[in-house]
């Protein structure tokens, strides 16, 4: 697929190693805004999920972060051509970036393999794997990054979400909302997506399916993700 059609942006990604997916949908729409001004998006390959918060928040001042320049070049033209131009984009690694004003929010949709075999397209095993940046790496750039009242949302699959979260408690952060996806109601758990803080207090656990009968989406799906499908 060339490009993606979201009822206020378009997404090209011909040039970007990773493409539109059900998980940066679900994280872009689930992700908790409510105190946020400034918000960080640490690899945000097409722009997706910068897009989809600025949607959500257009007063809150969006960055993103991509190392890829084919991932930028798309990206780059996604922002010019959304009713967002103002969305700051940095090629570069995330370890690499400094700021002078903390950020309140960072997401991110992270590379989470970590010993699988890897193809031929070296652009897509960077998306993809943890070489360039690790669980820790991501935990350390967002405490590096941020205030002591900011949060950090990310998706990934159960077994590296276990991982993650192991991760993040040695780096004092708190995971203070847990949604547990399932693509249908008869299959277990396959995406985590999380909240963490620097506070601690009592985990806000939830669960969505994604299908419901037949290959239709979810209600709870639709309610979620309504804003943003051109067809929902």
């Amino acid at each position: 697929m060339s490009g993606f059609v979201f009822k206020q942006f378009k997404v090209a990604q011909t040039r970007s190693a990773m493409k539109v997916s059900t998980d940066g949908i679900l994280l872009g729409a689930w992700a908790d805004l409510t105190t946020s001004q400034r918000l960080l998006d640490i690899g945000t390959g097409t722009g997706l999920l910068a897009l989809m918060c600025k949607q959500r928040k257009p007063t809150m001042q969006v960055n993103a972060v991509e190392i890829d320049a084919n991932a930028c070049a798309d990206a780059q033209q996604n922002f010019t051509n959304s009713p967002w131009p103002d969305i700051k984009l940095m090629q570069k690694a995330i370890q690499q970036v400094t700021t002078t004003a903390e950020f309140d929010v960072v997401i991110s949709n992270p590379p989470y393999f970590n010993a699988s075999l890897k193809g031929q397209d070296l652009a897509r095993n960077t998306a993809r794997h943890t070489d360039n940046l690790s669980f820790s790496e991501l935990i350390t750039a967002f405490k590096h990054l941020s205030h002591q009242n900011a949060f950090l949302n990310v998706i990934l699959p159960c077994p590296e979400a276990q991982l993650f979260i192991a991760q993040a408690q040695l780096q004092g952060l708190y995971l203070v909302r847990h949604c547990l996806v399932q693509t249908t109601a008869t299959k277990a758990p396959s995406r985590s997506l999380m909240c963490f803080a620097y506070q601690m207090q009592e985990c806000e656990l939830t669960s969505l399916t994604i299908h419901g009968q037949g290959a239709q989406y979810s209600d709870e799906y639709i309610a979620l993700c309504k804003d943003f499908y051109l067809k929902m």
